[in-house]
């Protein structure tokens, strides 16, 4: 028989990614770390600003602590979006795995590692600067290059952090992770739901919308 004249049927993406799930435990884990490291590193650059922003008559201000989450996201997606996807939240893994771009079996794992990495952050700051007034929870308060990925996710970072940050949400930054951290350590929860409710919703929204568009322009 000509070896040509065999034919493979196509492994569907269903398919394939469980398999990678059966047989490369290795990738796995390694994108779990990825996402531990990744919100371990966003969050104690963010706490530690926020931080020294009180502890010193507001210095770093505002736009201080909007800067600095921005160019921690942009550097950490240069970083990991090759390895994990670098979603640093769970509201960003709800809404990839909603819409099949990350896989079932992936999402409490990547959820968890966002999760630890936002409370070892959160410990680790509290052990450095021991602050007297524990002002990194998050509390509300009513009244497709890598590269240029790594900067419109910045730039989202940035301008969230800048229109709704400090006065209105805690610069929670539509991160679950990164409210649940300091909630933990600080023993404040106030109004914590939230937190866990609004942001993954938000993020579906958003990505079906993204989605959304995608398809329009592809059958126009």
């Amino acid at each position: 028989m000509d070896p040509a004249a065999v034919t493979v049927p196509p492994v569907q993406s269903s398919e394939s990614n469980k398999i990678s799930i059966i047989i490369s435990p290795r990738a796995a884990s390694s994108k779990v770390i990825a996402e531990f490291l990744g919100t371990f590193i966003l969050n104690i650059t963010v706490l530690s600003t926020i931080i020294m922003n009180e502890q010193h008559d507001g210095v770093e201000s505002l736009l201080g602590i909007a800067t600095s989450a921005g160019l921690a996201v942009t550097i950490l997606v240069l970083s990991l979006i090759h390895i994990s996807g670098c979603h640093l939240k769970p509201a960003v893994s709800i809404a990839m795995s909603a819409f099949g771009h990350l896989p079932l079996a992936h999402l409490l794992p990547y959820m968890t590692a966002q999760i630890l990495g936002s409370i070892t952050a959160s410990f680790t700051v509290k052990g450095i600067y021991h602050p007297v007034n524990p002002g990194i929870a998050t509390v509300p308060k009513f009244g497709t290059v890598k590269e240029l990925i790594a900067v419109a996710v910045g730039a989202e970072v940035m301008m969230n952090a800048l229109v709704a940050g400090m006065p209105s949400t805690g610069a929670s930054m539509m991160n679950p992770a990164r409210s649940i951290g300091p909630a933990i350590t600080t023993g404040r929860y106030t109004q914590i739901w939230m937190y866990m409710v609004a942001t993954p919703l938000g993020a579906i929204a958003g990505t079906g919308a993204c989605v959304a568009i995608k398809l329009y322009f592809l059958h126009s």
